[in-house]
């Protein structure tokens, strides 16, 4: 059993960091909740290793915890005029427009920035997060458009239709 869990640690980790990242928007704090997680998934491995979605389990598990940490520790991030949209080549552009989208996330509320998270950055379904978070797949679509659609309004260059090219005569 030791080593089934030691191989989801090394096949698991880095997806679950991504996620704690957005969900903590700091590194620091994104490893602790992750080593926390992992903490309590291995005292209980051998009944989520015996669950059908051990993956879905231990995701709950970091939800929890991080919701837990997001009402002990709720802080007010400071809000500004608009972002800047990055240059195609400009990486540190680029840094700095996910940075303030982490930051954005993080004035979600907690149930609509993990329907976000879980959707975009893990990739579930609706039916997949409402399982995860114990709420409807109507409720999960309904916190997710309301999430997308506050973000679009921090980042209006989100919304712009995206280019069209011209394909006219080509083959």
């Amino acid at each position: 059993m030791e080593t089934d869990f030691q191989a989801f640690v090394t096949t698991r980790s880095a997806a679950l960091f991504r996620g704690a990242l957005v969900l903590t928007g700091n590194r620091e704090t994104a490893e602790d909740l992750v080593q926390e997680t992992l903490e309590r998934a291995c005292r209980k491995w051998r009944t989520i290793a015996a669950k059908d979605a051990p993956d879905a389990y231990i995701r709950r598990i970091m939800i929890n915890l991080a919701n837990d940490r997001w009402r002990r520790f709720r802080r007010t991030v400071s809000h500004s005029d608009g972002p800047d949209r990055a240059a195609p080549g400009d990486e540190y552009g680029q840094v700095d427009s996910r940075d303030q989208l982490v930051r954005a996330l993080q004035q979600l509320p907690m149930r609509m920035r993990t329907v976000v998270v879980l959707r975009y950055f893990h990739d579930l379904s609706d039916a997949e997060i409402a399982a995860d978070l114990d709420i409807s797949p109507s409720t999960v679509r309904s916190q997710l458009a309301r999430g997308i659609e506050k973000l679009r309004n921090q980042f209006p260059a989100l919304s712009d239709p995206s280019p069209r090219r011209h394909t006219e005569g080509i083959r």
